[in-house]
């Protein structure tokens, strides 16, 4: 049985002031619930030493980003190993933003998965199509394409450290969602794809969550499709209340 992920994407907002503030809402809000589902969270890096010291066992943090170097002259790039050594237990990889701001492409990507997994972080794999994409018929094949170049070099056993994301970039801080029908045709893809990777058991320990404008208002639906296993949340995790919802809607 998969467990259920709610993750928060932060991007780059909050001053750890309000980091440490909106950390303590949810903590509180956690507080005696017999919560099923796994919390997650990425804030801005350098905050995370701090925020694992305030919120225990009940939240896990992870980075929005990750070097696929492990040390070296480049500066400003954080190294799997130094977010191990803070409390990271994540990486959030192949986000669409990354890819179109910062020009990261699949080889890229792949290099930064193999670091996530040579440092004991879980790699949480973004892919997804662009609107164009859709229209054309061709979400699909993108998808299928992204996945195979990210993954197809990868063990049955490095899988077990793998999380997917399924973010349709139309519907990312856009306020459109994908029907829960639309997410859970390509999660049963993906699925599909990874059976035909590796194996159909392996494809099915495999975590896939839908990340496009998850709202206190749809996330129940989207959670109830079967495929679904979560969600990355952006602009709702910025708002502890919303996030709890959210964490609710779960389980």
């Amino acid at each position: 049985m998969r467990q259920t992920i709610v993750a928060g994407n932060w991007k780059m907002h909050k001053t750890l002031q309000e980091a440490s503030s909106t950390i303590d809402v949810i903590t509180s809000g956690l507080t005696g619930k017999a919560v099923k589902a796994a919390v997650w969270i990425a804030p801005p890096a350098l905050y995370i030493p701090t925020l694992r010291e305030k919120s225990a066992a009940a939240i896990q943090y992870g980075a929005q980003d990750v070097s696929q170097h492990d040390q070296g002259a480049y500066t400003g790039e954080i190294a799997a190993p130094m977010l191990h050594s803070a409390g990271a237990t994540f990486a959030i990889v192949g986000h669409s933003e990354r890819r179109q701001y910062h020009g990261e492409d699949d080889t890229q990507i792949h290099q930064k998965i193999l670091a996530c997994l040579r440092h004991q972080l879980t790699a949480v794999y973004c892919c997804g199509e662009r609107l164009e994409q859709r229209e054309a018929g061709e979400h699909k094949q993108v998808v299928s394409t992204q996945v195979r170049a990210a993954l197809l070099a990868l063990s049955k056993e490095a899988m077990q450290h793998v999380v997917i994301a399924y973010e349709p970039v139309w519907a990312i801080g856009t306020g459109v969602t994908a029907s829960t029908e639309q997410a859970g045709e390509m999660h049963r893809h993906i699925r599909a794809e990874l059976a035909a990777i590796f194996d159909e058991a392996t494809a099915e320990k495999v975590q896939i969550l839908y990340g496009g404008s998850v709202k206190p208002g749809n996330a129940a639906e989207l959670f109830s499709d079967p495929d679904i296993d979560g969600g990355l949340i952006g602009g709702a995790s910025l708002n502890a209340a919303d996030f709890l919802s959210i964490i609710e809607a779960a389980g």
